[in-house]
């Protein structure tokens, strides 16, 4: 049922401009937020090979920014080269979704109730439950991303700056196993945890937070207007994927950088060494290379997948009883 069609007064702003995950049709989220985010990841992937290129880059590619390093792939490969490893991240991403979206709805809801009782405004009460349910979240579902984080990531930088070339996800795949044993598959895992956890829980803390801030501005907080419209709706929450995205490449930036680096490289270093390494080659502004690509991508990332997510739920919820 259309929000607009619901009554003028509805106390909570979260119950006028959210669905309640219990209030879904379950199947349907499924099935259509597979095909939604498939086609968000299709525009916003080629994005994530400049940045990865970028932060495993030696020698003379150090040099080169985001857009050279776009137009020597275009150039090296063409348009192909702008989706290396996508296989292998579409196949994966559906059942990761899954797991990350159940586990941040679940404990959203879990965490809004055991807070209501601090009495905290509702953009701090906003934040932390959407901030515990990214982290809660992102930990759940590492176990199905960071071995398709690994494939993908070799897979993008096949054939550059000196790394191994592959026929495939399935060879990647092989390769590690024959080297390291399943252990291989999860090459960086504490950094995966402890950049991805955090950045989850930034990342949902600030556009829970964000969003209650501008609804505040507009008046909403205060019942100063009937339910606001969709196009307000999503206006405000676009805005706010926008700024949690910002907000979040710039903490997590450095941590990415070295897990990157981790996982594609076939030396087989320990982050230490990683860490020395990038100081001695370019200095401190080393862990921020690719955060132009990645600020762009989380930004982007952010505001779109959003914006489908709330609509996708729209969608997909239970019609209301009368």
């Amino acid at each position: 049922m259309d929000t607009s069609t619901r009554a003028a007064k509805i106390p909570s702003l979260h119950q006028q401009t959210e669905i309640n995950w219990d209030n879904l049709n379950m199947t349907k989220f499924y099935v259509v937020g597979a095909g939604m985010f498939s086609c968000v990841t299709v525009a916003l992937y080629p994005v994530s090979v400049v940045k990865t290129r970028m932060q495993v880059a030696s020698g003379e590619a150090m040099r080169s920014n985001a857009l050279a390093t776009f137009k020597n792939i275009l150039k090296a490969d063409g348009v192909p080269g702008l989706y290396r490893g996508f296989g292998t991240v579409i196949t994966g991403a559906i059942p990761a979704r899954i797991i990350f979206l159940s586990a941040l709805e679940k404990t959203k809801a879990t965490s809004l109730r055991l807070v209501k009782p601090l009495e905290l405004s509702e953009s701090t009460e906003a934040a932390l439950a959407n901030g515990l349910g990214g982290l809660t979240a992102s930990l759940c579902s590492q176990a199905v991303f960071v071995p398709i984080d690994v494939v993908s990531q070799k897979l993008m930088v096949q054939g550059y700056s000196g790394h191994v070339n592959y026929t495939g996800g399935l060879d990647v795949v092989e390769k590690i196993m024959k080297a390291d044993g399943p252990r291989g598959l999860y090459r960086g895992f504490g950094l995966s945890v402890m950049t991805y956890a955090p950045s989850s829980a930034v990342w949902w803390a600030s556009y829970g937070f964000s969003q209650r801030v501008i609804w505040s501005a507009l008046g909403r907080l205060n019942d100063k207007e009937d339910t606001p419209s969709q196009l307000k709706i999503v206006g405000v929450q676009a805005t706010g994927g926008m700024i949690a995205g910002a907000v979040t490449s710039c903490v997590s930036t450095p941590l990415d950088t070295i897990k990157t680096r981790l996982q594609v490289n076939q030396n087989k270093p320990k982050a230490g060494e990683v860490v020395r390494r990038l100081i001695a080659e370019e200095g401190w502004k080393g862990f921020y290379r690719g955060l132009g690509p990645r600020f762009f991508s989380s930004s982007a990332w952010g505001t779109s997948m959003i914006v489908c997510y709330e609509y996708l739920k729209r969608v997909c919820a239970k019609a209301e009883e009368a």
